[in-house]
Parts: structure tokens; C-alpha cells; sequence
């Protein structure tokens, strides 16, 4: 059984999101997991550190925009041919209330999708145990990236 098949929140088809997100090393440091992946839809979660912190509890709003990015961005990618990938080439946040708590949980879509530019979202939630508060809504632009033909 591969590990796409023992978590059935990832499409097995789509576990290529997963696994390149992953690989990304701000998603690393982040310690972005990838819990939901189908098409047009991708849902992450990460802890708040204590080192992405800007001050004692309250996580900085880099971290928060690279796990809306991360999300709506790899929710993008969903939608791309086999060898392709999605890059982020602008985005914006709206921050709606302090990222407190244990972690970050931040559900991407896509809006619209062309083929070379698909507009994305996510919305990111503070989580402190069962409790979840949305701390944040991002939007932008991802583009299309085919492999090299050389």
C-alpha cells in the first residue's frame, strides 16, 4: 500500500501535490503536512512554532501567507498536465485576526483556471484544540510551468 492510499483524504492519482510540496524547503520549515488533496482543492495544516513567532504565542504573518500560498498555489497544481507544475507569481493576504493557538490549517481552491494562469485561494484558520478561528484569506496567481523542451 502506498502512502497515498493509506490516507483516504489524498486523491492517489493527485499524491504528486503531497509529495512536492514536501520537498519544498519553506514548507520544511514550516512543517507544512498535506492532509487533503483532490482536484482543485488541496488542505495543509502546521504547527505554530514558536520560532515563526514575532512575538510569544502569536505567529508573524510571513508564516500565515506561506501556508495560504502553500495551499491555494499546490491547489492549482491539481489542475496541471503530467511533468507541469504551478509557481505563484503574485499574492495577497488579508489578515482578520492573530494567528494564536497550537497550528495553522489553510484550505486552497482554485477561483478560476486557465491554461497558463489560475487564480487561487485559501483560507487559513488559527487552530487551539477543537477550536478553529479564521485568521486569514489569500488570493493570487499561479502560472503554469511545462517542463523544458530542450
Amino acid at each position: 500500500m502506498n502512502a497515498a492510499e493509506s490516507h483516504p483524504l489524498i486523491d492517489p492519482d493527485l499524491a504528486f501535490i503531497r509529495d512536492a510540496v514536501a520537498e519544498m524547503p519553506i514548507a520544511r520549515t514550516l512543517g507544512v503536512e498535506i492532509v487533503e488533496v483532490r482536484r482543485g482543492h488541496v488542505e495543509l495544516r502546521t504547527p505554530i512554532a514558536e520560532s515563526m513567532t514575532f512575538r510569544p504565542g502569536q505567529l508573524q504573518a510571513a508564516a500565515v501567507f506561506a501556508a495560504g500560498d502553500c495551499a491555494a498555489v499546490a491547489a492549482a497544481g491539481t489542475l496541471v498536465g503530467p511533468g507541469s507544475w504551478a509557481a505563484t507569481i503574485d499574492g495577497t493576504i488579508k489578515l482578520v485576526a492573530p494567528a494564536t493557538g497550537t497550528g495553522l490549517r489553510a484550505v486552497g481552491r482554485v477561483v478560476s483556471a486557465g491554461r497558463l494562469l489560475t487564480t487561487c485561494a485559501a483560507d487559513v484558520f488559527a487552530v487551539d484544540g477543537d477550536e478553529e478561528r479564521l485568521c486569514a484569506t489569500w488570493l493570487g496567481t499561479a502560472r503554469t510551468m511545462a517542463p523544458r523542451l530542450d
